[in-house]
C-alpha cells in the first residue's frame, strides 16, 4: 500500500524536499537539476513541463527520455534497503534518484555522482 502511495505522488510535491535537502548542506538547485537530466534524460523545460503538470513519480520515470544506463553503477542503502537489491522497477528509479540526492547533500563530488 505505501508503494502505491509514493507511485502516485506527483513528482513535483517532492522535487522542492530535493532542493532543500542539497541547499540545506551548502549545494543548489542547478546540480539538483543537473542530477536529474543526468538520471531521466530531462531537459530543463521537459523537467520544468512535468513539474507543471503535476506528473507523478511513475509517469515521470516510465515517460523519462533516456534512463542513463550508467544508473546500475548507484550502490548504497536508502531507507534501510539497498538500492542495487530492489526489484520493482519504479521504485528502484525512486530510490536511485533519492541515493543521488543524499550523495550531493553529503558533499560528493559532481563527477562522481554521475558516474564519470
Amino acid at each position: 500500500m505505501a508503494t502505491h502511495r509514493i507511485y502516485t505522488t506527483s513528482f513535483a510535491s517532492v522535487y522542492p524536499l530535493y532542493i532543500a535537502k542539497a541547499e540545506k548542506k551548502g549545494r543548489t538547485k542547478a546540480e539538483v537539476d543537473q542530477i536529474i537530466h543526468w538520471l531521466t534524460g530531462y531537459g530543463q523545460k521537459e523537467l520544468e513541463t512535468q513539474l507543471e503538470k503535476q506528473t507523478d513519480f511513475e509517469t515521470f520515470f516510465a515517460k523519462a527520455p533516456k534512463i542513463n544506463p550508467s544508473r546500475a553503477q548507484i550502490k548504497g542503502v536508502v531507507c534501510g534497503v539497498r538500492v542495487e537489491d530492489i526489484k520493482e522497477r519504479t521504485m528502484q528509479e525512486i530510490r536511485y534518484l533519492d541515493k543521488l540526492i543524499d550523495e550531493l547533500a553529503r558533499g560528493k563530488a559532481m563527477d562522481k555522482i554521475l558516474r564519470k
